[in-house]
Order: C-alpha cells, then structure tokens, then sequence
C-alpha cells in the first residue's frame, strides 16, 4: 500500500527532481538513483511503478530542446537491441535475479571510466577503437533489460555511446531519444504486471511538478557547462552509479 503522506513526498520530490536533471542534461546515467531512493519508503515494485511516468514526462519535456541533435546510427542500433531487452525483462521479471546484472553493470561501468582515465593521461595506448556494432547491440539488449527491471538502462548505454567520440549535445540527445522509446515500449508491459494503481497515478500528478523542474535544470545546465567539463561530470555519475549498483546488487 502506498501511502501518500510527508514522508512519502519528502524523499519521491528530491528523488523525482535528480532524474530529471540527471535525464535532462547529463545524460541519464545516474537518473535511475531516484528509483533506488524512492525505494527506500515505498515497496521496490511500486517504486519502479511510481517512477516511470515520470521518467516518461521527463522524456517528453526534454525531447525538444535535443530534437534531431542525436547521432542516429547509435541510437538506432541501440534501439534495435533495446526492444528485446525489454521484452526480455518483462518476461524474466517475476524470477530474474536483478542484483547480479546490477554487479555486471556496475563492474562494466568503472571498468569503462578506468579505460577512459588511462587513455586520456597515458596510461593506455590510443589507439583503440571505437566499440563495434556487435557492442552496440550488447549495449542495448543490457539497457532495455536493466532498465526494465531496475531503470538503469543508463551505464550500458553509456558505456557504448562515450566510446563512439560524440560531443557532449550529440551523447545526451542520443539518450534522451533512446530512453523514451524504452519507456514507451516499458509502459503497457509495466501495466499488465499490476505496478499502477490509483495511488501510484495520485503520486505521479502531485509529483509532476518536480519532474518538470528538475528537466529544465538539467536542460540548462547542459547549455551552461563546458565540454570537458561535462564529460567529466559524466564520467562521475557514471561512477557513482557503477558503485551504487554494486552496492544493491551485493546487500
């Protein structure tokens, strides 16, 4: 039962509003954390049912700003594999054991940001390659499942996109066209397995106001900070992330 009390509003405003920065302008990696926070007074099941509208409305709000600035090969690719990835988690849902992709995810997240911090001071050679189209796929088959079961589709995504030499408007509007086709294709199997009630869509217009600031902060902020500094900003929530869902998937 959801209680739509202070308590619950104290902790789903701030955790609704950091997606939406995080969605809006840094690109995505770190907005599956308001989940994990909602989490921590709602059921887990009702959390990813309370969030996902919101996600869905700060997809919408952000989708004009980045209309047409993503790189189309990528995304696409990473749409391709997404859709089963979601078909995939909406059939695995009931008995898929989300804490070892969470550990994966993790470990392949600060794997990533350890690989970019030695290329870029030395340490490893340069001369890699972009990932494939093989990766790409990967990358999104793991972003719709996780997403689906977690909504942190966000570091795998990442993970596929950082290594493609994007700027920093092509890399957020690659995620933010990306994440509204898996929130859209999320949204019919979400309802079939009972995660909307009467509460969760009172929560969700209460909540709506929170969505929508923190998507215009975050939209901002994108336009306002430098290049290199937005990459590095990146690559730490990507690392905050890697660790959060570590930590989830070992306790």
């Amino acid at each position: 039962m959801l209680e739509l009390d202070w308590a619950f509003f104290a902790v789903a405003g701030p955790a609704v509003m950091f997606a939406g920065v995080s969605k809006g302008g840094f690109g995505s990696g770190a907005a599956f954390a308001g989940a994990s926070i909602l989490a921590l007074v709602v059921a887990p099941g009702l959390a990813l049912g309370v969030m996902l509208p919101m996600l869905m409305l700060i997809d919408v709000a952000t989708l004009g700003p980045y209309w047409r600035k993503w790189r189309w090969p990528e995304t696409r690719l990473l749409i391709l594999g997404a859709l089963p990835g979601v078909v995939l988690g909406a059939a695995l849902y009931r008995m898929a054991d989300a804490d070892v992709f969470r550990v994966l995810i993790g470990v392949i997240s600060l794997v990533f940001v350890a690989w970019q911090v030695g290329r870029a001071r030395g340490w490893i050679a340069a001369t890699s390659r972009p990932l494939g189209q093989g990766a790409g796929a990967v990358a999104g088959l793991v972003a719709g499942f996780t997403s689906f079961v977690s909504h942190a589709g966000g570091p795998p995504a990442a993970v596929y996109l950082l290594s493609r030499g994007m700027t920093k408007t092509e890399y957020q509007a690659s995620t933010v066209l990306l994440f509204w086709v898996i929130n859209v294709a999320k949204f019919v199997p979400y309802a079939f397995l009972g995660m909307f009630t009467l509460q969760t869509g009172l929560a969700n217009l209460a909540l709506a106001p929170f969505a929508l600031a923190g998507a215009w902060i975050g939209v901002k902020a994108h336009r306002l900070v430098p290049e290199r500094a937005f990459f590095a900003l990146t690559y730490v929530l990507l690392v905050v992330t890697g660790v959060k869902l570590i930590w989830d998937g070992l306790t």
